[in-house]
């Protein structure tokens, strides 16, 4: 059988001269079937990902949150600062990337804080990280004061980089841990409102429309955030923003009395999530990105009130948006490669490289966390039916993933 008749290539403008060889092909051939058709993507591209190392290894480590990377066709990504110690000096910084240098099978483009220890009282040395840190971001708590943040959009500008922010207001959350809805109040949960997010995010604007720093906005839930940014656009400020595939197909009436449904920001209700729809349409939002925040089965076992905020993501993004919208007819496979590749990449400034992952869509599976690559179990998919399996994942020119009883190399 002919490559052309037994592979169908997604393209993009950052990829336009990828070709799936026959002598790619015929590396390969022992872990393909003649009698089955697959897809080749550009490698994808997570800006939002938690590999919690150094300080919490137990939880994620570079090395299985790469691995875990690969095997959802994932062939860069960056990392969160949240980390002990924080990214936030040179000496902290060089702690991870060492361990990147030594132990990621996939690119992996770190963050620096904003702040010292993201404590928000302090600019960490954003000046002397800037030529390894991807960008700088809070990730995991928003930046309160007006000034600071101030402080470090004018950094961030004078020094060529971008603000990546964590919108939260603190005085607006009240103690909750899930939406402020009607889960919320049915079943006697204390909820975060809409206004904690979206309230930071309509400050930020203003501050960017003062300073002009390039300015991304994390894991956007809300229908408020989605006009915000909207209408930001319209007026030309440079903003982007992303939201993660669990707002696209899950509101709080899907939640359940249990951990793996427990995340920052919450799920949210429906109008929120068509409001999400509407914003992956229109352009809005810019990219997709999995918020991937691994933890202990301990730390996920303690109920929605307890247990620590996140989920796992990486390895059926591409099975969820593929089953979810693309098979609904809600998006194309052109246009999940602009949210998973080209949009993230550009604004990002990360190379496409000879990046590639073969995939086949025709193939169903039921979600099991004990089959995952990354250290951690929690998501909300456990148990779902959803088509698509990675085959294979290649970065520079390296096989890193073969779906050969979940070898990576």
């Amino acid at each position: 059988m002919s490559v052309s008749s037994k592979f169908k290539i997604i393209q993009s403008e950052l990829h336009p001269d990828f070709a799936f060889s026959e002598g790619v092909f015929s590396s390969f051939s022992e872990f393909l079937s003649n009698s089955k058709e697959y897809v080749v993507f550009p490698g994808f591209c997570d800006v939002h990902v938690h590999f919690r190392e150094p300080g919490f290894s137990y939880k994620e480590t570079i090395y299985d949150g790469s691995r875990s990377a690969a095997r959802g066709g994932y062939t860069a990504v960056c990392t969160m600062p949240n980390l002990n110690p924080v990214p936030d000096s040179v000496e902290h910084l060089k702690l991870q990337t060492d361990i990147i240098r030594r132990d990621a099978v996939i690119n992996v483009y770190p963050y620096a804080s904003i702040t010292v220890a993201q404590a928000g009282n302090e600019l960490s040395d954003m000046e002397g990280m800037k030529n390894d840190a991807i960008a700088y971001s809070d990730d995991g708590r928003g930046v309160q004061s007006d000034d600071m943040m101030r402080k470090a959009m004018l950094e961030a500008k004078r020094l060529g980089k971008m603000i990546v922010a964590h919108c939260e207001v603190n005085s607006l959350l009240k103690g909750g841990y899930i939406h402020d809805g009607e889960y919320a109040r049915r079943n006697n949960h204390r909820g975060i409102c809409s206004a904690s997010e979206y309230e930071q995010i309509a400050r930020d604007i203003e501050l960017v429309k003062e300073i002009g720093c390039p300015y991304h906005v994390c894991h956007i839930s809300t229908k408020e955030s989605v006009e915000l940014i909207r209408q930001a656009k319209r007026e030309g400020v440079d903003i982007t923003c992303e939201t993660g595939p669990h707002y696209l197909v899950l509101t709080d009436n899907d939640l359940q009395e249990h951990g793996r449904f427990k995340m920052n920001p919450p799920l949210r209700s429906e109008e929120d999530r068509q409001a999400l729809i509407e914003g992956i349409l229109d352009g809005t939002i810019d990219m997709i990105a999995t918020d991937h925040a691994p933890h202990s089965a301990e730390e996920k076992s303690k109920g929605l009130e307890k247990s620590a905020f996140g989920i796992v993501g990486l390895e059926t993004a591409l099975p969820l948006l593929y089953t979810k919208l693309v098979k609904t007819g809600v998006l194309t496979l052109e246009r999940l490669v602009d949210l998973l590749v080209v949009n993230p990449r550009r604004r990002f400034g990360i190379p496409m490289g000879n990046d590639f992952t073969v995939w086949d869509l025709n193939e169903e599976f039921t979600v099991d966390p004990n089959e995952f690559l990354s250290l951690g179990r929690a998501t909300p998919f456990e148990g779902e039916r959803l088509f698509g399996r990675c085959i294979l994942t290649v970065c520079d020119g390296k096989t890193v993933y073969i779906n050969n009883d979940n070898k990576t190399i």
